[in-house]
C-alpha cells in the first residue's frame, strides 16, 4: 500500500531524515516510535504528501506521489489519504456531521452520498446522537472520533495518524486504539501511526523505531 525509498530531508544545516526506507502492506497497522527529534513527524508529513523530501521516492497504492504536484497532488491526497492529528482541527462553526462531510464535498461527490456515508461512519463510531453538535459541545474523545470519521469519509488507501492520542486521557486513548484495530479488522484499513504511547504501539502489527533520522 505504501513504499518509500531513501527519503532525506534537511532544514537549514539540520539533517532530519537520513535515507529512510519503509514498506507498509494493505490492512496493516504500523507504528513509528522514537524520542522527540528523531524525525517521526517529518517522515509522516512527507509520506502523507504534506511536505516534500529532498531526495527519495514514494508510492501509495501503486502511484508515485513524489512525481505529482499542484491540483493533481491535492486531488490524490483528498481521495487516497486520511489524516488524524493530535489536535483534531475540526471547524468550530460546523457540526460534527458537516465536519466529516467536508473532504467529500471538496472531492466533488454528490451531497446526498457524502451525507449518507458520514452518518454511517459517525453511527459506527458511537456518535449517532452527537451529529448535530458543534466541536465545543463534544468531549475530547468524541472530537477525535469525529476527526477519524472525517479521515475515512473518502475511503482512503491509508490513514496517517500523528500522535492521535496525545491530547486524550487514558480511557479515551484506549478507545481510539481499539477503534483503529476494529477498522483494520472489519475494513482492511491501513494505518501508519506516529506515537509516544507504548500501549498503542503494542497493538500495532509492526513497530518501527526511529533514531537520529533513520529507522533502526
Amino acid at each position: 500500500m505504501l513504499k518509500a525509498e531513501n527519503i532525506t530531508k534537511k532544514y537549514g544545516s539540520l539533517q532530519v531524515l537520513k535515507g529512510v526506507d519503509i514498506t507498509i502492506n494493505k490492512g496493516e497497522i504500523v507504528s513509528i516510535v522514537g524520542s522527540s527529534g528523531a524525525g517521526k513527524s517529518t517522515l509522516l508529513h512527507i509520506l502523507g504528501t504534506l511536505d516534500t523530501p529532498d531526495q527519495g521516492h514514494i508510492w501509495i497504492n501503486g502511484e508515485q506521489v513524489d512525481q505529482l504536484s499542484g491540483k493533481k497532488l491535492a486531488a490524490f491526497r483528498n481521495n487516497h489519504i486520511g489524516f488524524v492529528f493530535q489536535f483534531h482541527h475540526l471547524l468550530p462553526e460546523f457540526t460534527a456531521l458537516e465536519n466529516v462531510c467536508v473532504p467529500g464535498w471538496i472531492a466533488g461527490k454528490m451531497k446526498k452520498e457524502v451525507t449518507a456515508r458520514a452518518i454511517e461512519l459517525l453511527t459506527n463510531l458511537g456518535l449517532a446522537d452527537r451529529m448535530d453538535n458543534k466541536p465545543q459541545q463534544l468531549s475530547g474523545g468524541e472530537q477525535q472520533r469525529v476527526a477519524v470519521a472525517r479521515a475515512l469519509i473518502n475511503n482512503p488507501s491509508i490513514v496517517f495518524a500523528d500522535e492521535p492520542t496525545g491530547n486524550l486521557d487514558s480511557i479515551h486513548a484506549k478507545e481510539l486504539h481499539e477503534l483503529f484495530v476494529t477498522l483494520r479488522n472489519d475494513f482492511q484499513q491501513t494505518f501508519l501511526i506516529v506515537t509516544h504511547n507504548e500501549e498503542l504501539a503494542a497493538m500495532s502489527d509492526r513497530v518501527l523505531h526511529m533514531k537520529d533520522g533513520r529507522i533502526i
